[in-house]
């Protein structure tokens, strides 16, 4: 039970990890820690997923066992989520918010992703929520659905038509892939009430994913956007499960969250922008040229928090989650994101000749090294000793970052192991001006994970 409590959310299979009465007590436990802050009004919402409504649920019954007051908006995308924190509900405003959702893990899967004070809670504080939980498991929850039901899905739909009116007008043909997953509800009415001529994929909710998973980092599951940009339309956007993640296809590139953050900080006056660890060098470079690029740790909530702290104006990861607190509130909106790349063409972006202008570079995608929960972290702590006094053939170490993980500055590139918050595994990436240096620091680091393998056995 306890591998639930993640690094950034809570994520098990439902009815085996997430049951009744797993839920309820987090809903409880979690209402103790908002009334702490001296709140009480919790927001809940959730995904397409055909149980998210019925750990819905148990989480109220959870919350009104704490004594909190429940508003409940129903099934929403997860920025609409995040967007409830920052509004007024009748008089009242949220001291903290529930969003039910698997994201793009399969549909056994569920999850919670919590914010409390308008912040994301996560890391020490999950990990001590579970730890009191499992010591007080057989607490009994009655079943109390009572709540106050909200439609922040119509308020966010205003809100964002009144913020990007002036896009009215828009004529370039783009295309939509929503996978089955809840930015199909409320994407097409935001788009519909501009006027864009666009078409839409896979927007009616259905936490099966029948046509394909709804994961845009994974190449397969753009096969079908990518077929219609073969034809008239001009770009396209694919959402995750939550739509907190965005993938922005053209007819030649496939634009990661990295070169994004480049096209987006162009537009802003003196910028201050925060990426993680796997990040492009050529989006540090290219930002601090004009403004100012931070290196930080992976993962949304990491990102969000830094963001306040810094009050940056952006952020983003590789994986198309992209923070605007530029205009917007700091958090990961993949709709929204949408939005400022349509503003950014409006205006007379050539995306594709920005992108060709950058620094040519060979970077991998992630590469995935297999081990154990109990083993990656010390498995990164044992590559960071080697790399102190690396073999005699290893290429010349500029830098070495360690932020989150090691990240390796060579002479003609880079390459980072991190250990995943969420799985039991290694993640690697590397790059380089010249594919055959990337091949080699691959190959360089790989042999000292392997080294670090053997000693710890």
């Amino acid at each position: 039970m306890k591998s639930i409590f993640r690094e950034y959310d809570i994520r098990g299979i439902f009815e085996q990890e997430l049951n009744e009465q797993m839920t309820k007590l987090i809903g409880y436990f979690l209402g103790q820690r908002v009334k702490k802050i001296g709140g009480s009004v919790v927001a809940i919402g959730y995904d397409a997923r055909s149980h998210s409504p019925v750990l819905c649920d148990y989480l109220i019954s959870g919350f009104n066992k704490a004594g909190c007051e429940v508003l409940n908006m129903g099934m929403v995308a997860t920025p609409v989520n995040y967007f409830s924190n920052f509004q007024e509900w009748d008089g009242v405003t949220t001291d903290a918010s529930v969003m039910i959702t698997g994201s793009h893990n399969p549909s056994e899967y569920n999850g919670f992703k919590i914010t409390i004070d308008k912040k994301p809670f996560f890391g020490e504080d999950i990990y001590a929520l579970g730890d009191e939980i499992l010591e007080n498991i057989d607490l009994k929850v009655q079943d109390d659905t009572a709540c106050k039901m909200i439609d922040a899905k119509n308020r966010y739909i205003d809100f964002l038509s009144k913020e990007f009116e002036h896009l009215k007008g828009f004529d370039k043909k783009f295309v939509i892939d929503c996978g089955n997953g809840v930015a199909g509800v409320v994407a097409p009415q935001i788009f519909d009430n501009l006027g864009f001529d666009y078409k839409s994929l896979f927007t009616k909710p259905d936490g099966t994913f029948p046509n394909h998973h709804p994961d845009p980092t994974v190449e397969k599951n753009l096969i079908d956007i990518k077929r219609e940009l073969e034809g008239e339309f001009e770009f396209g956007f694919a959402y995750d499960g939550d739509a907190d993640r965005i993938a922005f296809l053209t007819k030649k590139h496939n634009v990661k969250g990295d070169i994004m953050a480049i096209l987006f900080s162009k537009s802003m006056q003196n910028p201050t922008v925060i990426g993680e660890v796997k990040c492009s060098q050529v989006m540090y470079d290219t930002i601090n040229s004009y403004g100012k690029a931070v290196m930080y740790k992976t993962g949304h909530s990491n990102l969000k928090v830094k963001i306040a702290e810094l009050n940056a104006d952006f952020a983003a990861e590789v994986s198309g989650h992209l923070f605007f607190n530029d205009r917007y509130f700091g958090y990961d909106d993949a709709i929204y994101a949408s939005l400022r790349m349509i503003e950014l063409i409006k205006n007379g972006l050539d995306v594709d000749k920005e992108i060709e202008a950058l620094p040519r570079v060979y970077s991998t995608e992630e590469i995935k090294v297999e081990t154990s929960e109990s083993e990656k972290f010390p498995l990164v702590q044992k590559v960071k000793e080697l790399l102190k006094n690396p073999p005699s053939d290893f290429p010349h170490i500029k830098e070495i970052v360690d932020v989150d993980g090691v990240r390796v500055i060579f002479d003609e590139g880079w390459g980072l192991v991190r250990a995943s918050n969420t799985t039991p595994v290694l993640v690697t990436r590397f790059e380089s001006t010249d594919e055959a240096r990337a091949k080699e620091y691959e190959e360089k680091l790989n042999s000292l994970i392997q080294t670090a393998k053997e000693e710890l056995k």
